[in-house]
């Protein structure tokens, strides 16, 4: 566990058993200044240090270590990180139609979503609520999160590396700059050029990276994820030229339906996969 989580742990600890800093220091034998500046997370200890403490207050390091670790499994489990080759086809295989489908979901609600930050930015009126705007940004950004998980799924499916870390960089920038939108309703806006601007040139550059990792998927998918492949690095390098930011833009509907073609391709590969299976 890293600092400030371990120092605020140390305090709750210390605070359960009804001692104060000087009353720990007593059993463990560490300054009080060291206590003071752990638990006020201004210092990393070394093992043998937290150890130390740990005993003094009835906790087993390996407790710690754990909590630390089940955070790390739960954080990879939510983005499809800890899959391994035990696991079914069943699985996998409904991951993926759940993948395909936010595609969908994400595919028409952008129109709307263009819709409202056209007047938002360019015209300078919202032409929702903010109740509405706020959940329309939340229902996208889940079907994002769900959408971009399926290509972390067949990264790790074709043991494409490149495209497990892209789409997961894919996922982190969209919740970054998801939340940005809907913090800056109550918050001085960012010019909208420069937030216009760091997005393409963001996208841009992932999405490059993305599309060559998609186009080495063409010996196991064939010519779609050629396809694919080769629009997601055009719109993107559109994207990344910021003045020709508008074509990438436009080039996205076509790229993020090629997108979705791939993920139900690669879905009904495992149904087939599957039924091969319950055959045998």
């Amino acid at each position: 566990m890293k600092q400030p989580e371990l120092g605020q742990k140390i305090s709750e600890l210390r605070k359960s058993k009804g001692l104060t800093q000087e009353e720990l220091v007593e059993q463990c034998n560490i300054s009080v200044r060291t206590i003071q500046r752990i638990e006020a997370g201004e210092v990393t200890p070394r093992s043998y240090t937290i150890k130390t403490i740990l005993t003094a207050l009835d906790y087993e390091l390996e407790k710690i270590q754990s909590e630390d670790s089940n955070v790390a499994k739960e954080f990879k489990k939510l983005f499809l990180l800890d899959i391994d080759d035990s696991k079914e086809v069943g699985f996998l295989t409904r991951q993926l139609s759940i993948a395909w489908i936010s595609g969908i979901v994400y595919f028409i609600l952008g129109f709307a979503e263009f819709a409202i930050e056209y007047f938002r930015y360019f015209e300078d009126r919202m032409v929702t609520n903010e109740v509405v705007y706020i959940s329309l940004k939340l229902i996208i950004l889940a079907s994002i999160i769900l959408f971009t998980r399926g290509f972390v799924l067949a990264g790790k499916i074709f043991k494409n590396y490149l495209l497990r870390i892209t789409a997961f960089i894919f996922i982190l920038i969209g919740i970054l700059f998801y939340i940005y939108d809907i913090v800056s309703l109550y918050t001085t806006q960012l010019d909208y050029e420069f937030v216009i601007g760091a997005e393409a040139i963001t996208y841009g550059v992932i999405g490059i990276l993305f599309g060559i990792s998609v186009l080495r998927l063409k010996n196991g998918l064939g010519t779609i994820a050629t396809v694919t492949g080769v629009f997601e690095i055009i719109t993107y390098a559109f994207m990344v030229t910021i003045i020709l930011s508008i074509v990438g833009f436009v080039l996205l509907t076509p790229t993020i339906i090629l997108e979705i073609i791939l993920l139900y391709k690669i879905s009904e590969m495992l149904k087939a996969k599957q039924q091969e299976i319950d055959s045998d």
